[in-house]
């Protein structure tokens, strides 16, 4: 192999090479393919006899069942249809809304009509798009204020988190 002053001359030729004695190796390789012999040049193929196919495998990931078997049939472990299923308990009641939730929808609702048609009440877009908008504003601060930092009433702060 000859070299220049950047690399090999014929690059291709190199190239060839270098994946022929990986191939000699058995790099890149397949199990059922047969390492070719070095004395072989990489563009004289011989094709592979044909192999009969393989027994599959004992069942779907080694478990004994096929794949459609495991997917569209009852259960092969055999359960019976008198196991108990999950069922939930009933949620928890909604809790009744304060006097403060109501001054919120009231300051939202407000805002949106405001912004959208305030010619309703008799003011014009002048007017009703900065209250609008102040009125959204105030609705937005006042639902983050009511926002509980820190842990629930009755809650341990050492504990750490409980289930």
């Amino acid at each position: 192999m000859s070299r220049g002053k950047d690399g090999p001359e014929d690059v291709d030729a190199t190239f060839a090479e270098i994946v022929a004695d990986l191939r000699a190796e058995g790099v890149g390789l397949f199990p059922d393919e047969e390492l070719e012999k070095p004395a072989e040049k990489p563009a004289e193929k011989t094709p592979r006899p044909e192999q009969p196919d393989a027994e599959p495998e004992p069942g779907w990931r080694g478990g004994g069942t096929s794949w459609d078997k495991t997917l569209f049939e009852d259960d092969p472990a055999g359960s019976s249809d008198d196991e108990g299923h999950f069922v939930p308990p009933e949620p928890p009641p909604l809790p009744r809304p304060r006097k403060g939730a109501f001054i919120v929808l009231l300051f939202f609702l407000l805002g949106l009509l405001l912004l959208i048609a305030p010619n309703l009440i008799g003011m014009g877009t002048r007017l009703g798009t900065p209250l609008g908008i102040l009125a959204l504003a105030t609705a937005i601060a006042l639902l983050l204020l009511r926002v509980r930092q820190g842990p629930p009433p009755g809650a341990d702060p050492h504990n750490g988190a409980q289930v």
